[in-house]
């Protein structure tokens, strides 16, 4: 326990008066203001960052190792066919099932991609390094977190986020 009454962390410092980062999105583990964006426990000035893009992540791994052994398995039984000389043997109605069982795979791809689908990512620069930034699953909060992060580098390349209203000097008459 410390002196002053808290239980783990040092009181804060009070920021300067007159000095509140403009705050563009906020959710648990997400914030982005006017100055820095952070994540979990990263956190980058947005002046800093450079070259934002976005692209999707890896498949499922699972989804993946399903697809690959079923197309070995399916692949295995048409070379021993094959080999065996039992291709000209089989029926018609077998034709179609080894077709439809080779379209299984297919179905594998489209199953697990709707069932997992890959991730969103921002990558971006920063100090001349690609960094992932931040990565969700849910398409509408990736939007809602890229555009913050766009509105604060263009906030920061125009200096700042002063209201310019308040900033104008009002045009008065002369009397």
């Amino acid at each position: 326990m410390q002196t002053d009454g808290s239980a783990t962390h040092p009181p804060r410092s009070p920021k300067p008066t007159g000095v509140t980062p403009t705050l563009l999105y906020a959710r648990p583990g997400i914030v982005v203001t006017g100055e820095r964006f952070t994540v979990g426990r990263n956190s980058w000035p947005i002046a800093e960052l450079t070259q934002l893009r976005t692209s999707r992540g890896p498949h499922d791994r699972l989804a993946v190792r399903a697809v690959v052994v079923t197309a070995a398995m399916i692949g295995g039984v048409g070379v021993l066919l094959g080999f065996t000389g039992g291709l000209q043997r089989l029926t018609a109605g077998a034709y179609l099932t080894l077709g439809t069982v080779g379209l299984l795979p297919l179905a594998l791809v489209l199953l697990g991609d709707r069932w997992r689908p890959p991730a969103y990512e921002l990558w971006g620069r920063h100090r001349g390094t690609e960094v992932l930034l931040f990565s969700s699953d849910d398409e509408r909060q990736f939007g809602q977190v890229t555009r913050a992060l766009q509105r604060a580098r263009e906030g920061a390349r125009h200096g700042g986020w002063s209201d310019p209203l308040a900033a104008a000097d009002p045009w008065r008459p002369n009397r």
